[in-house]
């Protein structure tokens, strides 16, 4: 029989206890994207290389399925039973009793019967192989299916389908080729050399014909069906995963070199890892050097070699030159010595080993390649490549590249030439390069000249800052303050580099401050950087804008009076971002001050400089236009040339804009493009998940916004970040608003406000939470409290003239009245406010007023204002893009249509009559869970999930989810 294939993701081994679900790590959007196509009906077709992670998104599909009432018949064939007919059809099944074959005819019954082995023994030639006996069958099948799916939803899934026997896959292709509704079909199917008609897999075996285009892929999916690859996992996905399976806790760069040489395969990464383990932890070896090749365990490393080895010897040689190379062309591996490169590369095209790009560049099919290569070629032809490639080159960063590996020892020649490349990669906006090729200089400066070492490795810490590599950083900057009898202003800037490497942690280097300050011994220069690093620390860490401020301003004071701009602007950057915080009336001035000539390139582009804190002042006024250009710009300049933490940083502020604009797509796009570049990057991922939960929020999933939210505020509290804690807190605290979970809205907003307050904010545009909390308080029964916030948000707002904040404070007034049961007056400041946002451009704060108002309109009785109010709310959400809210309109819509919702029903909360377990299932299937979810996160069983829901449809009397979701939105909770 079948057997269910490995996942890639688990390598069990004896100790593995059987049955144990393997981790899932990173794919938690993708099986979002395939379960929508899957739920409405259709066929997706998963596709992936050997030990990606098919089986394993497999896997949780059909346990997600499952959990919403699919009924699941799956199969999982092997290479070795592609030969025995039916065996896929006999594993779909299984599960099925013989009762459902009793609408069929006798013959057709037999047939089938015949075919799963269930029926008495025949003779071969008469079994459903052929002729009008496999029309019967087919026949037979699709009714016993169409049987299946009347009793429910059914769902069929077909893993390693390039192995499937070809008697099933015709049935299968049979089956979804009828017209009119079946069942939802997930096909999951290698694509690596095992997808070519009669191509051979590793273990001997032919591949299946056709297998991504034939019976083994599309033909076995509905139409319309989705493809979809599986894709790799991230740096820090990777990082995630080796930790789900006890794997050591390698440093991040060790853990970048897994991630690159494996390309992000889950299996290869473990299997990497492992062998690395082995040689540091049984052998006793070093980790290895960045230049050093990492250990390749035989499983992995004979498929490649054998596939080199295929390769003619000239092919071969050229082959070692194009690892050695750091941009490979076909040009340049003729200057290097080989003429017949263009012969040699398609030779190695054509075994799958290599592939050129458009610009005529080379690279390796397989990351692991040049790794085994590289590993396996003597020494003696690597250095004779590395010197033909210096001659070779036309570009002095390569150049320099190659010439390091011939040099043996410290050399002052190749140490400047390096220092040179150096300089130019930066100059270009490489400065990941730059970092590289600066941390080589210094190692080939001779001993004698230690100063220039700590200039080197200290600039190269600061290429690798911008270029995201934290970790290198750090190692460089302690590699300057171990040394004795540094300079000042050599341990200053180490210092440095440590503090701005540690991002939103700075709670975990507050003990540096003293020994830095020491050092600095009163060099006004030196102070200066160390005051507007201090500046942030009390901001970040003291939780204090107030105390903050006075270091900025010393700051800028002592780099003006040192001739330090760069120090100079940034600080006053800060300082106008403080004051801006603070409600100061400067704050506009020091902005303009921060501005003007003479300009820093670098302090202009940084996240925490000047023209990136413009697009905040516009923000503060409602410009939202001003604000889009003023990010754009800066994003545009930063993927030339800049950090990874300034781009990430200008793209979370850009798809915060995108939302406040109404552009919901674009945002949810943004955001994840920030969080990829942060976690990639090894940075704080706070804010990141931060803007996703927003996003979320706005276009996307309220269960995936709730989790992101969830995941900025642990990430905060784990780095002790006072600065950007209040901001997740006030993202969860929206959603439980938004789903009806008004009390632990409150409590978070609340929260925010509490910590925002000590921080001593003075502007409410700068953190939008008051509005927000006025109306969590007034729906969880706490209208006086919510009164209470309103008035003094709409004293400060009033100061500084704030449209949309007020416009959100006249909401949140309207829902203190509707709280009240002052019906009238709450219409009246609705409309009012969903008027004052259009006219500030925030669409979706207006829809979402007018959300409100049709629903204060329903409770009025009035009919026709409800139906109008509900479609401009829709109409509004429908143009933004803003998924969650468009279902939500469109349930309001419809039950306005269904006639005037009698005061009596609007005034019982939906959790009165339900069971504490009720009403947190509930609460949960508002929010988008699923019942496999609502049991993970209450420690139930499914079926008491199950059970629950069904009691809370009747007690609720509610049809499905949607409409849970409605009544648990428009009717408070007690």
């Amino acid at each position: 029989m079948t057997e269910p294939t490995t996942s890639p993701h688990t390598l069990p081994t004896a100790d593995d206890p059987v049955g144990c679900p393997p981790p899932f790590v990173g794919r938690e959007a993708l099986c979002d994207t395939v379960r929508t196509q899957l739920m409405g009906g259709g066929g997706v077709l998963l596709t992936g290389p050997a030990g990606i992670g098919r089986t394993t998104v497999v896997s949780r599909l059909v346990a997600d399925m499952s959990a919403r009432g699919h009924r699941v018949l799956r199969c999982s064939p092997a290479p070795s039973e592609r030969d025995s007919p039916f065996l896929g059809l006999i594993d779909l099944l299984a599960g099925v009793g013989d009762d459902a074959f009793g609408a069929l005819a006798t013959h057709e019954r037999a047939v089938l019967e015949g075919a799963l082995l269930r029926g008495p023994q025949q003779p071969a030639e008469s079994g459903p192989g052929g002729g009008r006996d496999a029309l019967v069958l087919r026949i037979a099948v699709r009714k016993v299916v169409a049987q299946l799916s009347s009793a429910g939803p059914l769902l069929l899934a077909v893993d390693d389908a390039q192995w499937l026997d070809a008697p099933t896959a015709e049935v299968l292709a049979f089956l979804v080729r009828r017209p009119g509704p079946g069942p939802a079909v997930l096909v999951a199917v290698r694509t690596d050399g095992t997808d070519v008609a009669g191509a051979t897999g590793p273990d001997g075996h032919a591949g299946p014909t056709g297998a991504t285009g034939g019976p083994a892929g599309q033909e076995l999916c509905p139409r319309p069906f989705r493809k979809t690859a599986v894709p790799p996992l991230t740096v820090h996905e990777t990082g995630e995963l080796l930790e789900a399976h006890d794997q050591p806790c390698w440093p991040r760069p060790v853990v970048a070199r897994l991630h690159r040489a494996s390309g992000g395969n889950p299996r290869t990464a473990l299997e990497l890892s492992a062998a690395l383990d082995e040689r540091v932890r049984t052998v006793g070896e070093d980790l290895p050097g960045s230049a050093e090749p990492l250990p390749v365990p035989d499983s992995l490393r004979r498929p490649v070699l054998d596939r080199i080895d295929a390769l003619p010897a000239r092919a071969r040689g050229t082959l070692v030159t194009v690892v050695a190379a750091v941009r490979p062309t076909v040009e340049l591996l003729r200057r290097a010595g080989h003429p017949h490169a263009e012969a040699d590369i398609g030779t190695c095209v054509r075994h799958g080993i290599v592939q050129a790009s458009e610009h005529g560049t080379i690279r390796f099919v397989d990351p692991l390649t040049p790794v085994v290569l590289q590993a396996e070629t003597p020494y003696d032809r690597l250095v004779h490549a590395h010197r033909a490639l210096a001659d070779a080159s036309g570009d002095e960063v390569e150049r320099a590249h190659h010439v390091a590996r011939l040099a043996a020892g410290p050399d002052p020649a190749v140490a400047d030439r390096l220092a040179d490349a150096a300089r130019a990669a930066r100059r270009r906006g490489a400065p990941a390069t730059a970092a590289r090729l600066g941390r080589m200089a210094a190692e080939h400066t001779p001993a004698g000249q230690a100063d220039v070492s700590a200039e080197r490795r200290l600039t190269a810490a600061e290429d690798g800052l911008a270029a995201g590599d934290l970790d290198f950083a750090r190692e460089l900057a302690h590699e300057v303050l171990r040394g004795a009898g540094r300079r000042a202003a050599d341990r200053v800037r180490a210092w440095n580099v440590l503090i701005d490497s540690c991002g939103q942690a700075m709670a975990e280097i507050a003990g540096l401050f003293p020994e830095a300050l020491r050092d600095a011994d009163g060099d006004p220069g030196l102070l200066a950087q160390l005051h507007y690093r201090m500046s942030w620390r009390e901001w970040m860490v003291g939780g204090s804008a107030a105390r903050a401020h006075p270091h900025a301003v010393r700051a800028a004071e002592l780099a003006a009076r040192t001739g330090d701009r760069w120090t100079e602007v940034m600080a006053l950057s800060q300082q106008a971002a403080l004051e801006l915080f603070l409600g100061l009336p400067a704050a506009e001035a020091t902005l303009a001050a921060a501005l003007a000539a003479p300009h820093d390139t670098r302090a202009m582009v940084h996240h925490n400089g000047p023209v990136y804190l413009k697009h905040r002042f516009h923000l503060a006024r409602d410009e939202l236009d001003e604000a889009r250009a003023e990010l754009r710009t800066l994003v545009y300049a930063l993927r030339q040339r800049g950090s990874a933490d300034s781009l990430s940083q200008c793209l979370i502020g850009l798809a915060q804009v995108e939302i406040l604009r109404g552009r919901c797509r674009p945002a949810l796009t943004i955001a994840r493009q920030s969080l990829r570049i942060t976690e990639e990057a090894g940075l704080s991922s706070g804010p990141a998940w931060y803007t996703v939960a927003l996003a979320e929020t706005a276009g996307g999933s309220l269960s995936r916004a709730l989790a992101a939210a969830e995941t900025s505020r642990q990430r905060s509290e784990d780095e002790d970040d006072r600065l950007f804690l209040p901001r997740a807190l006030h993202a969860e605290g929206r959603i439980r608003l938004f789903t009806g979970q008004y009390d632990q809205a409150a409590r978070l907003l609340g929260r925010t406000g509490e910590l925002e307050s000590a921080q001593g904010q003075q502007d409410p545009a700068t953190r939008r939470w008051h509005a927000d909390l006025a109306e969590a308080l007034a729906r969880a029964g706490a209208p006086d409290e919510a009164q209470a916030v309103v008035t003094v948000a709409r004293r400060q707002a009033e100061r500084l003239g704030r449209r949309a904040v007020l416009a959100t404070l006249v909401r949140a007034e309207a829902a203190v009245s509707e709280a009240r049961g002052e019906l009238a007056r709450a219409a009246e400041g609705f409309e009012s406010a969903a008027v004052r946002l259009r006219a500030a451009g925030h669409p979706l704060e207006e829809a979402r007023t007018r959300l409100a108002l049709g629903r204060v309109r329903r409770l009025a009785g009035e009919e026709a204002s409800c139906r109008a109010a509900f479609a401009d709310a829709l109409r509004i959400f429908t143009k933004a893009g803003a998924t969650s809210w468009v279902a939500m309109a469109r349930a309001e819509r419809d039950r306005a249509q269904a006639g005037p919702l009698p005061l009596a029903e609007a005034a019982v909360a939906w959790s009165e009559h339900l069971t504490a377990t009720e009403r947190s299932v509930v609460a949960r299937v508002a929010q988008g869970a699923t019942n496999r979810e609502i049991a993970a996160g209450l420690v139930l069983s499914v079926k008491t999930v199950e059970a629950a829901l069904t009691r809370a449809y009747r007690k609720l009397g509610a049809k499905s989810r949607v409409e849970i979701t409605r009544i648990v939105m428009s009717r408070p909770t007690t």
